[in-house]
Formats: C-alpha cells, sequence, structure tokens
C-alpha cells in the first residue's frame, strides 16, 4: 500500500510539474512560481492531492543542496579574483543594507528579538538567482550594465548563504532553554575541525579517487561517486550541527579546478533540476494558504514595502556605481524580490527552533507575494513609467567638430575592431554610439567616441555625412540599422554603405534598400572554426582550404537566390531543402574523387 501511494504522490506531483510550469513561463511570470502555485493548488491547503508536504520537503531539500554544490563548482579562485570589486563590494552593500534595514524594521514593528530580527532581515535581503537570471537572459539583459551588476550581486547572495547556513545551528535554542543564551563555542570548534577535515578529504583524498573511477570508463559508477561526494559531505555537515548547503557547496569549491568540473555538472545538472523543482512544489504545498487568504491586503503590502526597501537599496547602489538611472531602475526592479534562499534559511531556522511557527508561514508566504508581483511590478515600470524616464533623461548628443572619411555607426564588439583597424592604418573616422553606457565605457579606454543617435538626420550630417566616403553600419539592432541604412539612402547617395547583419532575415532588408556590402554576423568566424575542426581531424591544409571556400562561394549564392524568393515562403524552403541536398551531393563527389585519386 505504502508503495502505491509513494508511486500515486509521484504521478501527481510530476503531473502539476508538467501542467503548471508551462503555463506561467508562457505568461512571463517564471517556471518557480509555477512550482509555487502547483504546490498550493494540490497540498493541503488547496484541493489536497497530497498532504504530506513536510516530508516531501526534507527530501526536496537535496535540490538545494545540488544547486550549492554546482555553484560550489563554477566559483573558482580566479572567477572569483576577477569578479572581486563587483561581488564583494555591490553584493556586500547589499545584503548589509537591506539586511540591517529590514531585520531593523521587522524587529521594531513586530516586537521581535534580536536573533530572530536579524535572521528575517538575511534572509529577506536575498533575492531570486534563478528567477532573476531566467527573466535578465529571455530579455536579453544579462550583457547590459545593470545586467552584470544584478549577476554579481546575486553571486554574493548566493554566496552570503553558506555562513548563515553554518551559524544557524549555532544559534539554534538547547532543550530547555527558553531564550538565546549566545553561540555554542563547543560547537563552534567542532564545526572548524570538520570543515578544515572536507577540505583536506578534498584535496588529498577525493580527486585521485575520481580518477581512479574515470580510469575504469564506468559511466554509471562515476555518477554514483558524485552523488555520494554530495550527500556524504552533507551528511557529515549535518552530523557536526552545520547545514547540509555548507558542505555540498564546500565540496564544489574543492573540485572547482579539477578536470573533472564539467563532468560533474553534466552528471548531476538533471538531478538538481528535477529536486530543485520539488523543492518548491512542497514550498507551495507547506505554505499557509490561509493567511494569504485572511490576509491579502496585509500580504501583498508587505511584500511590496520588502520589495520597495530592497529597491530603494539598490537604486542608490546603482548610482554609487555610477550607473544610469534608467540602469539603477532596472537593477531595483529585476532583482528587488524574496529568493528561493529564504524558504530553505526560514524552514531551517523553525526546524531549529531560532524562528517561531508562526512568524515562519508569514514570511514564507510575503517572499512567495514578492515573487508573484516582481513580474507585473516589471510590466508597469517597462509600459508606464519608462517613456516618462527616457523622456525627463534624455541625454542631448554630443557636438560633432570634425569631418572623416569614414563614420561608424555602432561602437560594440564589431565596430571596435574596424575602428582599430582604420586607426592602425592613420585612418580618421567619426564613431558614433546611442547606449551611454557603452559610450562611457569605450571612453575609459581612450576611445574617442561620439554619443547620439545615427538615425537622427541631423546628427548625421553633423557628422559630415555629406562628404564623408563610408558609413560603416556596426549596429546590432536590425531594426535601428535598417532606419539608418533608409535615412543615408535616401537623403546621401553618394555615401557608400558597409553594413553588418546579424540573421538572413536582416540580410535581405539590406539587400532591400541596395547596399551590397553586407557581411553576415559569426558566418567568417564559424567558417574558421569548421577549418580548424577539419584540420585537427586529419584533413590536409590544402583540401581544407578548398572545401571552405567551396562552401562560402555556395552559401553565398544560396543567399542571393533565397532573397529572390523571400516573399514566397513555400518556395524558399523547398529551394533551401533542394540547395542543401545539392551542396551535400558535390561534396559526396569530391571526397569520391579524392579516394580515386
Amino acid at each position: 500500500m505504502e508503495e502505491k501511494s509513494l508511486l500515486v504522490t509521484a504521478i501527481i506531483l510530476l503531473s502539476t510539474a508538467v501542467l503548471c510550469v508551462p503555463i506561467f513561463k508562457k505568461l512571463g511570470i517564471g517556471s518557480i512560481i509555477g512550482y509555487v502555485v502547483g504546490g498550493i493548488l494540490i497540498g493541503p491547503h488547496g484541493i489536497r492531492l497530497v498532504t504530506g508536504g513536510t516530508e516531501i520537503m526534507h527530501f526536496a531539500e537535496f535540490g538545494v543542496v545540488l544547486l550549492l554544490f554546482l555553484i560550489g563548482l563554477e566559483l573558482r579562485p580566479q572567477t572569483l579574483w576577477v569578479l572581486r570589486k563587483p561581488v564583494f563590494g555591490m553584493g556586500f552593500f547589499q545584503v548589509a543594507v537591506s539586511s540591517l534595514l529590514l531585520g531593523g524594521l521587522i524587529g521594531y514593528l513586530f516586537q521581535l528579538g534580536f536573533v530572530s530580527s536579524i535572521i528575517l532581515g538575511v534572509s529577506l535581503s536575498l533575492s531570486s538567482t534563478a528567477f532573476a537570471l531566467q527573466s535578465l537572459a529571455e530579455k536579453n539583459q544579462l550583457n547590459t550594465s545593470y545586467g552584470r551588476s544584478a549577476f554579481a550581486i546575486l553571486l554574493f547572495q548566493d554566496l552570503a548563504v553558506i555562513p548563515v547556513m553554518a551559524i544557524l545551528p549555532l544559534a539554534a535554542l538547547e532543550p530547555g532553554q527558553t531564550a538565546h543564551s549566545g553561540f555554542n563555542f563547543y560547537k563552534l570548534g567542532t564545526a572548524i575541525a570538520a570543515i578544515l577535515l572536507v577540505i583536506l578529504s578534498g584535496r588529498f583524498l577525493m580527486r585521485p579517487l575520481f580518477r581512479m573511477i574515470a580510469a575504469t570508463g564506468n559511466h554509471e559508477i562515476f555518477v554514483a561517486l558524485s552523488l555520494v561526494l554530495v550527500l556524504g559531505v552533507s551528511f557529515a555537515m549535518e552530523k557536526v550541527g552545520l547545514s547540509m548547503a555548507l558542505g555540498s557547496f564546500l565540496g564544489g569549491v574543492l573540485l572547482a579546478d579539477s578536470e573533472y568540473r564539467h563532468e560533474l555538472e553534466a552528471n548531476l545538472e538533471p538531478f538538481k533540476g528535477l529536486l530543485l523543482g520539488l523543492f518548491f512544489l512542497a514550498v507551495g504545498m507547506s505554505m499557509n494558504l490561509e493567511i494569504l487568504i485572511n490576509h491579502p491586503f496585509l500580504i501583498f503590502g508587505l511584500a511590496f514595502g520588502l520589495m520597495s526597501v530592497k529597491g530603494i537599496v539598490l537604486f542608490v547602489l546603482g548610482k554609487i556605481a555610477k550607473l544610469t538611472s534608467d540602469s539603477s531602475s532596472n537593477l531595483a526592479v529585476s532583482i528587488s524580490q524574496g529568493g528561493e534562499f529564504a524558504f530553505v534559511i526560514l524552514n531551517v531556522a523553525a526546524q531549529l527552533s531560532v524562528l517561531s511557527k508562526e512568524t515562519t508561514d508569514y514570511s514564507i508566504v510575503i517572499v512567495t507575494a514578492s515573487m508573484i508581483l516582481t513580474p507585473f511590478i516589471g510590466i508597469i515600470k517597462e509600459k508606464i513609467i519608462d517613456p516618462y524616464l527616457h523622456e525627463e533623461e534624455e541625454r542631448p548628443a554630443d557636438p560633432i567638430y570634425e569631418k572623416n572619411r569614414v563614420i561608424i555607426a555602432g561602437f560594440g564588439r564589431v565596430g571596435q575592431i574596424i575602428s582599430r583597424m582604420l586607426y592602425l592604418h592613420k585612418i580618421r573616422f567619426t564613431a558614433l554610439e546611442h547606449n551611454a553606457d557603452q559610450v562611457n565605457a569605450a571612453r575609459k579606454f581612450g576611445h574617442k567616441i561620439y554619443y547620439g543617435d545615427a538615425s537622427r538626420l541631423d546628427l548625421l550630417t553633423a557628422a559630415g555625412a555629406a562628404h564623408a566616403d563610408i558609413l560603416v553600419l556596426a549596429i546590432q539592432d536590425a531594426e535601428l540599422s535598417i532606419k539608418i541604412a533608409k535615412l543615408a539612402k535616401e537623403n546621401f547617395p553618394n555615401l557608400r554603405i558597409i553594413a553588418r547583419a546579424r540573421n538572413r532575415s536582416h540580410y535581405f532588408d539590406l539587400m532591400e534598400l541596395g547596399i551590397e556590402t553586407i557581411r553576415r554576423d559569426t558566418f567568417a568566424s564559424s567558417l574558421e572554426l569548421a577549418e580548424e575542426t577539419l584540420k585537427d581531424l586529419g584533413f590536409l591544409p590544402s583540401e581544407v582550404k578548398y572545401f571552405i571556400q567551396k562552401f562560402r562561394d555556395y552559401d553565398e549564392a544560396m543567399v542571393m537566390d533565397q532573397f529572390k524568393l523571400r516573399h514566397n515562403e513555400k518556395e524558399l524552403i523547398a529551394y533551401s531543402k533542394n540547395a542543401v541536398r545539392q551542396l551535400e551531393e558535390a561534396f559526396a563527389a569530391d571526397m569520391l574523387q579524392k579516394e580515386a585519386s
């Protein structure tokens, strides 16, 4: 009967994830909220399909353990050293100030003790790494100035979880105690000894063991050893009064520089994803929905207050880091919510009697509400606030007092390489860039660059487009690139345009405007990589050069033919399939000829 019950529970949990997560991702709210809402629906406060939320939570916490192990694997000492200023500067400032403000406000408003206030302050200062990074990645914002700042802060928050989880058991009440009398120094000494033992074992025992198992070529045993390592170290840490998360993180850091790092990541990633999903389902099941139903305005009001405090800290931090107001506000909105590690810390604190059950229940509901609010606040900012913000903060274009033979529109990776080549040949150029952060960054490295939107006729005129020889369109934004190309064609017919195309669609749009010199992003570099791959596989350099040139010529001819058929999708698809077959046949004939000779 127990086995059947376990099987039915597994089917319900997996079905809930399959149904809820895609819906919430489609709505742009994120998979984590999908898991939590799914857990609420099937849990004891929903339709009661599953009632053992607490028991499932104990098992699902291994998802967090694996997540921390993989975070440890990514944190090589060299990586931390490169990112030390944004991580330990911005990250520390955010966690410290947010913890003090939130802890102080909570302690004052709800008359909580010092330890409880600090634990709550720290847990609520953490943001959702999974939620924020997924959102930034989907919007292609990870490489923006505020995206990089958000990543650095989230990285520090992930690191900050480790000492918090280590200290929590030391702050726990002993049986019979009614108040905190300070840390147990015997526990502290035991914990330090255990950490040192793990470090020594990882350096002198685990690597040789992995090397021995890898030599057998048995993948299943390697996977088993990976899991034994994570769970074994976690179990050892728990036995000496520390958290499992601390042990798994230490295990990851110790193997971050090993040759088995990528293999370990590949082996544990599926387990991590599944168990993390189960963890968030369990969070939803264990969440006290009655609190939200009975006090909806209080909960969402406190959630908004939490986001406001963190948002103000993040905005100020962004301004201190010399981000624009727009970037600072984006930073504030993207990571002002509560995070998944708050669930972990709060549940452990409740189990150790550091926090009361009621305080933990309210806090978990507030964190969940803040995560639900995040996408909606982002939409409100984007649709309502941003237009006014941009209008108020519109920076005037830089005055241009020189007229050169070449104008470069866009000073990103492509524009910078072109400019360096021109500079080496003593050819003067005028570089235009409409991204203020990019302009500021380029000027730090000594580049002469003008801020302004090249799609404005007055700016192109001021840059000397009427007398210049060449306009290089190095802009990544396809829509803006087409706009500038049209403007230049209509007003400066003698100006030759050399353009960068992001993809074939962009390429066709540029061709329609009569631009003859167009180069596709990544095409040349992809051919170079293919060339090196073939050489490493044993092909002769002369053969590789012939194959690469033949592919280039054929592909460029195919693009010209596809351009003629671009408005007839059926014919375009049929032609493309046939062209690929013809290319395969041509190469097969070459190989037969080579074998015959």
